[in-house]
């Protein structure tokens, strides 16, 4: 018999380990600006948005130190943060942009817009908001068609001001 997860599971938070926990906080908390919620000595950190207990833990229990994992070995692409709205994003990117933080990339995925960068470790990070459901693109079969196009960062900006 097959078992499907319920519709109602969600991701609760994810555990990355990072080389430096001052660095990493650096990044999490002072530019994307995620809240300190508990800190453990110089080892490991717990962040959230919003208060909850925890969405990213980081720690340096076995990667204190070391270099970046190769990016062609099995792991984690990336992490992606879901932002509320396209203004929020927009917001995200302008904190970048001041903070003169490289994106590795930016896209329209018919079903989201996703800005794209790696943490001080090289982890890899998505920052994006999902469009309504009603405009997600499908096909005349009525199949998700996700893309991977041009996504206008002007434009995106241009929601701050609205």
């Amino acid at each position: 018999m097959s078992y499907t997860i319920p519709s109602n599971t969600k991701i609760g938070h994810i555990h990355l380990k990072v080389s430096d926990i001052d660095k990493a906080l650096s990044f999490y908390q002072d530019i994307l600006g995620f809240q300190l919620m508990q800190k453990f000595g110089t080892q490991a950190a717990f962040i959230s948005a919003g208060g909850y207990h925890h969405h990213i833990g980081l720690n340096t229990w076995h990667s204190k130190g070391a270099k970046p994992a190769p990016v062609n070995i099995p792991g984690l692409y990336h992490t992606a943060i879901l932002y509320p709205t396209r203004k929020d994003l927009a917001i995200a990117l302008q904190r970048l942009i001041d903070e003169k933080y490289p994106l590795s990339g930016a896209a329209d995925h018919g079903v989201s817009e996703a800005l794209y960068l790696n943490d001080p470790d090289g982890n890899g990070v998505e920052l994006y908001w999902d469009k309504p459901k009603e405009q997600w693109p499908y096909d005349a079969d009525n199949n998700l068609q996700m893309v991977t196009e041009h996504l206008d960062l002007d434009d995106l900006l241009t929601e701050i001001k609205k």
